[in-house]
């Protein structure tokens, strides 16, 4: 039998890459004679970095930015045939904050260091982010700090465009701003490279947000209400959040496109800014070959650190199970705790789901011995799914 294992990361317990090592070591113990393949996968989230290097190969950079309390932190991006992939995670993710700290500096973490991260690759034509993890709901208040302040790429050093205009009565070769009425398709929003009512003295980078979610940026399913507590913030603190962001001007063109709300709000910010949002599990999925993949496995399994209602808007194990499905192929998840009940998951195209909490005898085993109780709840399922 020929199993493909692609999971994403299990929260803060397990990288993709562990993940996978480990429901391969559990199938094995079980089925040793089952062909397997490894894919570990991301949405955009952790491990976007990582999956996509295995994957194409290229260069991965170190750099110090500023981290979502302010302080340095050191973060990668990867380069690769003149496209810059960032994983915003790796500037102001949520793993960058102690967890008793969260409730008391969840209004004030910030974005910068993504903003430092995209500098860093503003040289090359198209810019990659990912979304997702994050410890923010600034709506890429510090992302704009930075990025308000540089130049297109390929500008003399020093030059300032901020004081000219072009036909349009925007500055010169700066990104417009958003003009797409609210609720218009992602990638409709305004070219960051050019702009049909007059030429632009330079080129920007080409940006696009890499989106994990599906969420706009305000209301009962929008950034700060539904990822806010999640991130330490009480009830009132969430509605500051909201009102907040609702206040963000250059936001308002953006705010009900889907994904605006990915990680606290930084995918409305690129938005904004002129950059087209794409699925990040989608395009992991097409830079990883994931289709290839498929072709000639039996079965496919995929897994995440909670399978919840979240997952079916947008995150990788639906990504996989849509494939699989194309195929004919069954898929089933692995995840930390399920809470997706059969019929939500059978209409996502998952046959089945298997909680490592439910199987370990209890949510604290499962987080103490992360590998050890995924691998044994591999064996198990191994033994009802292999022929």
């Amino acid at each position: 039998m020929r199993v493909l294992i692609a999971p994403d990361c299990f929260g803060g317990t397990l990288t993709a890459r562990e993940a996978a090592s480990a429901m391969a070591a559990g199938w094995r113990s079980a089925k040793p004679a089952d062909e397997l393949v490894l894919r570990p996968l991301a949405d955009g989230g952790p491990g976007f970095v990582d999956v996509l290097h295995a994957s194409l190969g290229g260069t991965v950079h170190s750099v110090s930015v500023t981290g979502p309390l302010g302080t340095p932190v050191t973060a990668r991006w990867l380069e690769h045939d003149g496209t810059a992939y960032i994983e915003s995670a790796e500037a102001c993710g949520l793993h960058l904050v102690p967890a008793g700290m969260r409730p008391e500096v969840c209004e004030t973490v910030t974005t910068r260091g993504v903003g430092e991260l995209i500098r860093a690759a503003w040289h090359l034509d198209t810019i990659v982010v990912g979304l997702g993890g994050s410890a923010t709901t600034d709506g890429g208040a510090g992302l704009f700090e930075i990025l308000d302040d540089l130049e297109p790429a390929g500008a003399s050093p020093g030059s300032s465009l901020s004081t000219t205009t072009d036909s349009s009565g925007s500055p010169a070769g700066s990104y417009p701003q958003a003009s797409q009425p609210a609720g218009a398709p992602p990638g409709s929003s305004v070219s960051a490279r050019s702009d049909s009512s007059g030429p632009r003295a330079k080129s920007y980078p080409q940006l696009i947000a890499a989106s994990d979610v599906e969420n706009p940026l305000l209301g009962p399913h929008g950034a700060a209400r539904t990822f806010g507590p999640q991130k330490g913030a009480s009830r009132e603190a969430v509605e500051r959040l909201e009102a907040k962001l609702a206040a963000m001007d250059r936001l308002k063109a953006v705010q009900d496109v889907p994904g605006a709300g990915a990680a606290g709000g930084l995918g409305a910010a690129l938005l904004s800014l002129g950059a087209t949002i794409e699925s990040g599990a989608g395009l992991v999925r097409e830079k990883t070959r994931l289709d290839d993949a498929l072709n000639g496995a039996d079965l496919a399994v995929t897994g995440e650190g909670s399978f919840d209602w979240q997952s079916l808007r947008g995150k990788l194990v639906t990504a996989v199970a849509q494939g699989a499905a194309r195929k004919g192929i069954p898929c089933i998840v692995l995840a930390g705790q399920v809470s997706v009940g059969r019929r939500e998951a059978a209409s996502a195209g998952v046959q089945a789901a298997y909680s490592v909490s439910e199987h370990a005898g209890s949510t604290e085993r499962s987080l103490n011995a992360p590998r050890e109780t995924l691998e044994a709840l591999a064996a198990h399922v191994a033994r009802q799914w292999s022929t």
